[in-house]
């Protein structure tokens, strides 16, 4: 996955981001937080984790199907339904 080495600081830092975020729901449940609270670090988590996903999908489409006019422009249209899909 050559296209992940060359993000890899950049997906590192996501992942440490999110990993943070999961401690933060772990300490608003073990605090007894409000729901709201934890419902909010909920789907901060889950939008983090989606972004993370698109991140890495675009990079794969974009490193193993776009290699031709014809199928860059369709790598596209891909790309743009998967950042309409985790938004």
């Amino acid at each position: 996955m050559s296209h992940t080495i060359q993000q890899k600081s950049k997906l590192l830092n996501r992942v440490r981001r999110l990993r943070g975020q999961v401690d933060a729901i772990e300490r608003a449940l073990e605090t007894e937080a409000d729901c709201g609270v934890v419902i909010q670090r909920i789907t901060s988590c889950r939008g983090a984790m989606n972004g993370l996903l698109a991140e890495v999908l675009e990079e794969h489409i974009k490193e193993h199907f776009s290699q031709s006019r014809a199928n860059a422009a369709a790598s596209q249209q891909l790309i743009d339904v998967v950042h309409s899909y985790f938004k």
